[in-house]
């Protein structure tokens, strides 16, 4: 960790770790590209972005939240005017869903914070277009549903780092829900693989990165491999506050 309050875990690339579960804030700053992803999520935390930012001399160019739940679509003013992309469909639900996603957030926050809260733009382009790039960089755009609909997860072709949103973690086992939808967590690990296998290192929504990418995908497939066939996974997030709730809820999907 740096005197910015970053960890840097691949050139160019900083993680800043919130003190609630374990959130990811990513930067990936290449040439005259600055995007920063997924800004979470107290206030003071998001005040120590920006000076954390000011220390690297970085301003961001852009923005990027990942999916469309409550501690994925916070910005800050001293992050600058700049353009927020998500994927259409995650677009769409923090339009149509911001008032529910800030019951979700709490009121611990100033108002010029709230103004900017979920204020997202489509990317442009067809998201399922393996072509897409967030605009004005190489980082591209996996939309693979998982977790959430619109998930997408970016991938810095120049340092092999995956940002991989709410997915892929160490500490969280698989959330297929919000909506309930096993299939499409299934379906999103298989859109997520090929770009897993070209990464070198994995930074999730939750948790921290790893150097080994495949490893957390192997992981998550067989923990739902094995919750599917009706065993219990031996699995060490099992132990982590709130994932036995997941899993019993995840039985009970599978058994519905």
């Amino acid at each position: 960790m740096t005197s910015s309050g970053f960890a840097e875990v691949a050139p160019g690339v900083h993680v800043a770790t919130s003190r609630v579960m374990t959130t990811t804030s990513t930067v990936l700053a290449h040439g005259d590209a600055v995007v920063l992803v997924d800004p979470a999520w107290r206030r003071d935390e998001l005040v120590a972005i920006a000076d954390g930012l000011d220390g690297l001399g970085l301003r961001p160019t852009a923005g990027f939240s990942t999916h469309a739940h409550h501690d994925h679509l916070l910005w800050h003013p001293r992050y600058g005017d700049v353009p927020r992309w998500a994927a259409p469909r995650a677009a769409e639900l923090a339009a149509g869903e911001e008032t529910a996603l800030r019951e979700a957030l709490g009121a611990d926050y100033p108002d010029d914070v709230l103004a900017l809260f979920a204020q997202v733009t489509a990317l442009p382009g067809d998201p399922g277009d393996p072509g897409v790039t967030v605009p004005d960089t190489d980082l591209e755009v996996v939309v693979h549903d998982g977790h959430a609909p619109g998930h997408a997860a970016l991938l810095d072709p120049a340092t092999g780092v995956m940002v991989a949103g709410d997915m892929l973690s160490d500490v969280e086992l698989p959330l297929p829900f919000w909506p309930d939808d096993l299939p499409a967590y299934l379906a999103g690990l298989d859109r997520l693989a090929p770009a897993v296998a070209r990464a070198r290192v994995l930074v999730p929504g939750h948790g921290t990165p790893s150097y080994a990418p495949l490893e957390r995908l192997d992981a998550d497939r067989r923990y739902l491999d094995d919750v599917i066939a009706g065993r219990v996974p031996d699995d060490p997030r099992m132990a982590n506050e709130g994932m036995r709730e997941m899993y019993d809820r995840l039985v009970a999907m599978v058994r519905a």
